[in-house]
Protein backbone atom coordinates (compact mmCIF):
# COMPACT_ATOMS: atom_id res chain seq x y z
CA UNK A 1 0.00 0.00 0.00
CA UNK A 2 1.26 3.48 -0.81
CA UNK A 3 1.99 5.76 2.09
CA UNK A 4 0.15 9.08 2.26
CA UNK A 5 3.32 10.89 1.19
CA UNK A 6 3.79 8.72 -1.88
CA UNK A 7 0.09 8.93 -2.73
CA UNK A 8 0.34 12.72 -2.61
CA UNK A 9 3.45 12.63 -4.81
CA UNK A 10 1.72 10.46 -7.42
CA UNK A 11 -1.36 12.70 -7.41
CA UNK A 12 0.82 15.78 -7.84
CA UNK A 13 2.70 14.14 -10.69
CA UNK A 14 -0.52 13.24 -12.48
CA UNK A 15 -1.80 16.81 -12.02
CA UNK A 16 1.46 18.24 -13.36
CA UNK A 17 1.19 15.98 -16.42
CA UNK A 18 -2.34 17.19 -17.04
CA UNK A 19 -1.23 20.83 -16.74
CA UNK A 20 1.67 20.20 -19.10
CA UNK A 21 -0.72 18.66 -21.60
CA UNK A 22 -3.03 21.64 -21.29
CA UNK A 23 -0.13 23.98 -22.03
CA UNK A 24 0.72 22.40 -25.38
CA UNK A 25 1.47 25.31 -27.71
CA UNK A 26 -1.45 26.38 -29.86
CA UNK A 27 -0.89 25.32 -33.46
CA UNK A 28 -2.70 25.66 -36.77
CA UNK A 29 -4.17 22.55 -38.33
CA UNK A 30 -2.52 23.50 -41.64
CA UNK A 31 -0.18 26.38 -42.43
CA UNK A 32 2.12 27.47 -45.24
CA UNK A 33 4.74 30.19 -45.56
CA UNK A 34 5.97 30.78 -49.09
CA UNK A 35 8.18 33.37 -50.75
CA UNK A 36 5.86 35.97 -52.27
CA UNK A 37 6.03 37.10 -55.90
CA UNK A 38 6.76 40.78 -56.28
CA UNK A 39 3.40 42.60 -56.29
CA UNK A 40 4.41 46.03 -55.04
CA UNK A 41 1.28 46.31 -52.93
CA UNK A 42 2.88 46.28 -49.49
CA UNK A 43 2.16 43.97 -46.58
CA UNK A 44 -1.50 43.36 -45.84
CA UNK A 45 -3.64 40.77 -44.12
CA UNK A 46 -4.93 39.69 -40.73
CA UNK A 47 -6.28 36.84 -38.61
CA UNK A 48 -10.06 36.39 -38.48
CA UNK A 49 -11.18 35.10 -35.09
CA UNK A 50 -14.69 34.40 -33.90
CA UNK A 51 -14.51 37.66 -31.91
CA UNK A 52 -12.98 39.82 -34.67
CA UNK A 53 -14.88 42.98 -35.54
CA UNK A 54 -14.89 44.38 -39.08
CA UNK A 55 -16.52 47.60 -40.18
CA UNK A 56 -19.14 47.67 -42.89
CA UNK A 57 -16.53 49.14 -45.24
CA UNK A 58 -14.04 46.37 -44.40
CA UNK A 59 -16.65 43.76 -45.22
CA UNK A 60 -16.98 45.14 -48.75
CA UNK A 61 -13.41 44.09 -49.50
CA UNK A 62 -12.43 40.55 -50.42
CA UNK A 63 -9.16 40.47 -48.45
CA UNK A 64 -10.74 39.54 -45.09
CA UNK A 65 -9.64 35.97 -44.30
CA UNK A 66 -12.29 33.30 -43.82
CA UNK A 67 -13.28 32.61 -40.21
CA UNK A 68 -10.59 30.82 -38.21
CA UNK A 69 -7.84 31.64 -40.66
CA UNK A 70 -4.84 33.95 -41.05
CA UNK A 71 -3.97 35.25 -44.49
CA UNK A 72 -1.08 37.69 -44.93
CA UNK A 73 0.54 38.69 -48.23
CA UNK A 74 3.67 40.56 -49.35
CA UNK A 75 5.07 40.63 -45.81
CA UNK A 76 8.66 40.80 -44.67
CA UNK A 77 9.43 38.86 -41.51
CA UNK A 78 9.30 42.17 -39.64
CA UNK A 79 5.71 42.68 -40.81
CA UNK A 80 4.76 39.16 -39.70
CA UNK A 81 6.28 39.81 -36.27
CA UNK A 82 4.37 43.08 -36.08
CA UNK A 83 1.05 41.37 -36.79
CA UNK A 84 1.65 38.34 -34.57
CA UNK A 85 3.10 40.12 -31.54
CA UNK A 86 1.46 43.54 -31.87
CA UNK A 87 4.86 45.20 -32.33
CA UNK A 88 5.34 48.42 -34.30
CA UNK A 89 8.34 48.74 -36.60
CA UNK A 90 9.60 51.61 -34.45
CA UNK A 91 10.28 49.27 -31.49
CA UNK A 92 11.47 46.23 -33.46
CA UNK A 93 15.24 45.66 -33.44
CA UNK A 94 16.55 43.13 -35.97
CA UNK A 95 19.89 41.97 -37.25
CA UNK A 96 20.06 40.85 -40.91
CA UNK A 97 18.80 43.28 -43.55
CA UNK A 98 16.42 40.76 -45.14
CA UNK A 99 14.24 40.74 -42.01
CA UNK A 100 13.21 44.40 -42.05
CA UNK A 101 14.39 45.63 -45.45
CA UNK A 102 14.97 44.29 -48.95
CA UNK A 103 12.80 42.37 -51.38
CA UNK A 104 12.28 39.05 -49.55
CA UNK A 105 8.58 38.86 -48.68
CA UNK A 106 6.24 36.05 -47.73
CA UNK A 107 2.66 34.89 -48.14
CA UNK A 108 1.11 33.13 -45.14
CA UNK A 109 -2.01 30.93 -45.27
CA UNK A 110 -3.08 29.15 -42.08
CA UNK A 111 -6.22 27.54 -40.65
CA UNK A 112 -7.15 26.62 -37.09
CA UNK A 113 -8.31 23.09 -36.30
CA UNK A 114 -11.71 24.45 -35.24
CA UNK A 115 -12.24 27.65 -37.26
CA UNK A 116 -15.64 28.39 -35.74
CA UNK A 117 -14.25 28.54 -32.19
CA UNK A 118 -10.79 30.14 -32.47
CA UNK A 119 -10.52 33.67 -31.09
CA UNK A 120 -8.36 36.33 -32.69
CA UNK A 121 -5.83 36.13 -29.85
CA UNK A 122 -5.63 32.34 -30.18
CA UNK A 123 -4.95 32.74 -33.90
CA UNK A 124 -2.25 35.33 -33.20
CA UNK A 125 -0.67 32.97 -30.66
CA UNK A 126 -0.71 30.22 -33.29
CA UNK A 127 0.93 32.65 -35.71
CA UNK A 128 3.62 33.45 -33.13
CA UNK A 129 4.38 29.74 -32.68
CA UNK A 130 4.43 29.24 -36.44
CA UNK A 131 6.99 32.02 -36.92
CA UNK A 132 9.20 30.66 -34.14
CA UNK A 133 9.09 27.19 -35.73
CA UNK A 134 9.50 28.06 -39.41
CA UNK A 135 12.00 30.92 -39.02
CA UNK A 136 13.74 29.40 -35.96
CA UNK A 137 13.32 32.74 -34.25
CA UNK A 138 14.99 33.63 -30.98
CA UNK A 139 14.09 36.93 -29.35
CA UNK A 140 13.74 38.82 -26.10
CA UNK A 141 12.18 42.02 -24.81
CA UNK A 142 14.05 44.91 -23.23
CA UNK A 143 12.57 48.02 -21.63
CA UNK A 144 14.60 51.22 -21.47
CA UNK A 145 14.15 54.96 -21.21
CA UNK A 146 14.44 56.82 -24.50
CA UNK A 147 13.88 60.38 -25.76
CA UNK A 148 10.29 60.72 -26.93
CA UNK A 149 7.24 62.91 -26.53
CA UNK A 150 4.12 63.51 -24.49
CA UNK A 151 0.93 64.44 -26.34
CA UNK A 152 -0.69 67.23 -24.31
CA UNK A 153 -3.40 69.86 -24.71
CA UNK A 154 -2.05 73.21 -25.97
CA UNK A 155 -2.31 76.39 -23.90
CA UNK A 156 -5.54 77.63 -25.49
CA UNK A 157 -7.31 74.28 -25.24
CA UNK A 158 -8.24 71.56 -27.75
CA UNK A 159 -9.85 72.27 -31.13
CA UNK A 160 -11.67 68.97 -31.34
CA UNK A 161 -15.31 68.14 -31.96
CA UNK A 162 -16.79 64.92 -30.52
CA UNK A 163 -17.21 62.28 -33.21
CA UNK A 164 -20.50 61.83 -35.01
CA UNK A 165 -19.24 58.87 -37.04
CA UNK A 166 -20.72 55.39 -36.78
CA UNK A 167 -17.43 53.52 -37.07
CA UNK A 168 -13.80 54.12 -36.17
CA UNK A 169 -11.42 54.57 -39.08
CA UNK A 170 -8.05 56.17 -39.74
CA UNK A 171 -6.39 56.54 -43.13
CA UNK A 172 -3.53 58.38 -44.78
CA UNK A 173 -4.53 60.13 -47.99
CA UNK A 174 -2.55 60.48 -51.20
CA UNK A 175 -2.33 63.61 -53.40
CA UNK A 176 -5.63 62.76 -55.13
CA UNK A 177 -7.46 61.89 -51.94
CA UNK A 178 -6.90 58.15 -52.34
CA UNK A 179 -6.46 56.08 -49.17
CA UNK A 180 -2.97 54.74 -48.48
CA UNK A 181 -1.79 52.10 -45.96
CA UNK A 182 1.03 54.46 -44.99
CA UNK A 183 2.38 57.88 -46.02
CA UNK A 184 4.41 57.80 -49.23
CA UNK A 185 5.34 61.46 -49.60
CA UNK A 186 6.56 64.30 -47.43
CA UNK A 187 3.11 65.91 -47.51
CA UNK A 188 1.04 63.87 -45.07
CA UNK A 189 -2.72 63.96 -44.67
CA UNK A 190 -4.29 61.94 -41.87
CA UNK A 191 -8.06 61.51 -41.86
CA UNK A 192 -9.50 60.10 -38.64
CA UNK A 193 -12.99 59.14 -37.60
CA UNK A 194 -14.01 58.17 -34.06
CA UNK A 195 -10.37 58.43 -33.03
CA UNK A 196 -9.15 58.41 -29.43
CA UNK A 197 -6.13 60.37 -28.22
CA UNK A 198 -4.33 57.08 -27.55
CA UNK A 199 -4.82 56.10 -31.20
CA UNK A 200 -3.62 59.54 -32.33
CA UNK A 201 -0.52 59.09 -30.19
CA UNK A 202 0.15 55.74 -31.92
CA UNK A 203 -0.30 57.34 -35.35
CA UNK A 204 2.15 60.12 -34.45
CA UNK A 205 4.68 57.46 -33.42
CA UNK A 206 4.13 55.68 -36.75
CA UNK A 207 4.30 58.66 -39.11
CA UNK A 208 5.78 61.56 -37.20
CA UNK A 209 9.44 60.55 -36.80
CA UNK A 210 9.42 61.89 -33.25
CA UNK A 211 10.05 58.69 -31.29
CA UNK A 212 7.75 56.90 -28.88
CA UNK A 213 5.20 58.79 -26.84
CA UNK A 214 2.61 58.85 -24.09
CA UNK A 215 -0.87 60.35 -24.13
CA UNK A 216 -1.17 63.02 -21.42
CA UNK A 217 -4.06 64.99 -22.91
CA UNK A 218 -6.56 63.76 -20.34
CA UNK A 219 -9.14 63.64 -23.15
CA UNK A 220 -11.17 60.46 -22.95
CA UNK A 221 -13.51 61.00 -25.89
CA UNK A 222 -13.31 60.06 -29.58
CA UNK A 223 -13.11 62.65 -32.34
CA UNK A 224 -13.33 63.25 -36.10
CA UNK A 225 -10.55 65.33 -37.65
CA UNK A 226 -8.16 65.77 -40.56
CA UNK A 227 -4.52 66.59 -39.80
CA UNK A 228 -2.11 67.87 -42.49
CA UNK A 229 1.63 68.45 -42.19
CA UNK A 230 4.83 68.60 -44.24
CA UNK A 231 8.18 68.40 -42.47
CA UNK A 232 10.04 69.94 -45.45
CA UNK A 233 7.77 72.76 -46.61
CA UNK A 234 5.76 73.17 -43.40
CA UNK A 235 3.88 73.07 -41.23
CA UNK A 236 5.76 70.57 -39.06
CA UNK A 237 3.72 67.94 -37.25
CA UNK A 238 4.12 69.88 -33.99
CA UNK A 239 2.84 73.10 -35.55
CA UNK A 240 0.01 71.28 -37.33
CA UNK A 241 -1.16 69.64 -34.11
CA UNK A 242 -1.18 72.96 -32.29
CA UNK A 243 -2.86 75.02 -35.02
CA UNK A 244 -5.33 72.42 -36.31
CA UNK A 245 -6.20 70.34 -33.22
CA UNK A 246 -5.14 72.45 -30.24
CA UNK A 247 -2.68 69.79 -29.12
CA UNK A 248 1.04 69.90 -28.49
CA UNK A 249 4.08 67.63 -28.50
CA UNK A 250 6.28 68.04 -25.44
CA UNK A 251 9.75 66.48 -25.43
CA UNK A 252 9.87 63.84 -22.73
CA UNK A 253 11.78 60.67 -21.88
CA UNK A 254 9.53 57.61 -21.99
CA UNK A 255 9.81 53.93 -21.13
CA UNK A 256 9.99 51.92 -24.37
CA UNK A 257 9.54 48.14 -24.56
CA UNK A 258 11.63 46.85 -27.48
CA UNK A 259 11.26 43.52 -29.28
CA UNK A 260 14.83 42.36 -29.97
CA UNK A 261 15.16 39.62 -32.58
CA UNK A 262 18.38 37.78 -31.71
CA UNK A 263 18.36 35.43 -34.70
CA UNK A 264 16.18 34.04 -37.47
CA UNK A 265 16.62 31.86 -40.57
CA UNK A 266 14.93 31.96 -43.92
CA UNK A 267 12.32 29.18 -44.03
CA UNK A 268 12.55 26.22 -46.38
CA UNK A 269 9.78 25.26 -48.78
CA UNK A 270 6.58 23.92 -47.23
Amino acid sequence: MLSLNWAGFVAAALFAAQVAGAQTPLEFEVASIKAAPSRGLGARGSCHGVDSVYSAEDQLHSDIPALGRCRITDARLSHLIGIAYGVTMQVLDTGSDWIQRGDLRFDVEAKAENPAAATKQQLLTMLQNLLVERFQMKFHYVTKEEPGFALVVAKNGPKLEPSKSDEAKVAFLGPNGEELPKPISRAIVLKARKCSMSTLKDLIEFAGNVGQGVDKTGLSGVYDFTLKWNEVEGPSIGTALKEQLGLQLRAEKVQVARFVLDSARKPGSN
